[in-house]
């Protein structure tokens, strides 16, 4: 069984912004370039957490938001927090173990997802999520000198992820997924606050 199920929303966001981190912001960012780009008509968030940067989906343009997450106490909340985000579907899944069976969408964004969850089932359930013209939009941490993979903060819960935590190659995502007919479109590298920097991939089928 994953961490994630013992980790407390308020203690993810609360090491997510802390002094030193401050990757709440910028992943919110990110996941508005990707809407941006692709403009979708459908979108799966997977790990979807408390619902970072969904204020940035246009329900006009996007009638279809897929928010999966394998902490149900994550999905309360992101229910709670927008409600008048049309056509929400929340689901309650391992992406890790199981397969997913669930419609296809325009647009699967992963952000900070396979370093927990793998490249095994989870980035089958990825690229299954995909519909045929869909993008895969994919937000890696990149590894840095000057902090480990999960930043020291006050949140003991947080802590007990460095044990599942890896660092994902971008070239090896790329020379991986490419083979499977997903192609590199778009690609940005986001310097962070701590020294550290995230790589936004975006891919085309």
């Amino acid at each position: 069984m994953s961490h994630w199920v013992n980790v407390p929303l308020a203690d993810y966001e609360g090491h997510m912004s802390a002094s030193g981190v401050e990757q709440l912001a910028p992943l919110a960012d990110l996941f508005r370039q990707a809407l941006v780009q692709t403009n979708p008509e459908s979108v799966a968030i997977l790990g979807i957490a408390g619902g970072n940067g969904l204020e940035h989906i246009n329900p006009a343009t996007t009638t279809r938001t897929v928010g999966i997450d394998i902490n149900a106490e994550y999905l309360e909340v992101v229910a709670q927090r927008h409600p008048s985000l049309q056509a929400l579907e929340l689901h309650h899944h391992d992406l890790a173990e199981k397969p997913i069976e669930i419609p296809p969408v325009d647009l699967v964004h992963a952000a900070l997802v396979f370093e927990h969850a793998g490249t095994g089932q989870c980035l089958e359930n990825a690229i299954k999520l995909l519909s045929p013209t869909a993008h895969l939009s994919v937000v890696l941490q990149l590894p840095s000198d000057q902090q480990t993979g999960v930043a020291p903060t006050p949140y003991p819960s947080i802590q007990s992820l460095k044990e599942t935590f890896q660092h994902i190659d971008p070239a090896w995502l790329v020379a991986t997924l490419t083979p499977r007919g997903l192609h590199l479109k778009h690609e940005t590298r986001h310097p962070l606050p701590s020294g550290k920097a995230f790589w936004h991939g975006i891919f085309k089928q």
